[in-house]
């Protein structure tokens, strides 16, 4: 699947996520494929994106479609994936259904976002999180969380503790792999 981080430590925040693609068994790395970058700029935001492969494009697609993007908040970042489930469903024909049970449609979607406000996850159900200091999603978590906790405390910076979650992902989950892109962005100073 993937390695995506995201973190937020003096007056900065930090995304990154590896490079490999898998489709099953089969392991498609950047040496194959144009592009490889797992994150998208999107609002002057970084959001990136984990789980099927046709996530990247659709994603691109849908977002060109909403008359405003807001995500400057943990409210906006909701209220801005609500507005997309519909176009998600409409023009990219999502297949919102996961559990008979379910509380709601899922939108099919894992995300972590950066921008100067601060950095968020986004889950299936809309559901949004605002964070304080690091999180990260995707099949290699685990071994990035564990990571940035060991480390998160010292003197590297938000890109270098990022970079040091995705690395932890790619050593040890077999869906992850090089090369690590990694985006970091100042915090407004209402944020700090």
């Amino acid at each position: 699947m993937t390695t995506i981080t995201v973190v937020k430590k003096g007056n900065a925040v930090a995304i990154a996520a590896d490079g490999l693609t898998t489709f099953g068994d089969t392991r498609l790395a950047r040496s194959y494929k144009g592009e490889h970058d797992k994150i998208l700029p999107i609002a002057d935001s970084w959001i990136g994106i984990c789980g099927s492969s046709a996530h990247h494009l659709v994603m691109s697609s849908v977002f060109s479609k909403l008359d405003e993007i807001k995500l400057g908040s943990r409210m906006e970042v909701y209220e801005t994936f609500r507005r997309l489930h519909p176009i998600l469903k409409e023009h990219a024909y999502l297949n919102p259904k996961e559990d008979d049970d379910d509380p709601y449609e899922s939108s099919q979607i894992t995300a972590l976002i950066a921008n100067s406000s601060g950095i968020y996850g986004v889950y299936s159900y809309r559901e949004v999180f605002e964070f304080d200091r690091f999180w990260g999603v995707g099949s290699g978590r685990n071994f990035a969380l564990g990571a940035m906790h060991a480390i998160y405390d010292g003197p590297m910076t938000a890109a270098q503790v990022a970079e040091a979650g995705v690395a932890a992902g790619i050593e040890f989950d077999t869906s992850s792999g090089p090369p690590i892109v990694v985006h970091e962005i100042q915090l407004s100073g209402e944020s700090q």
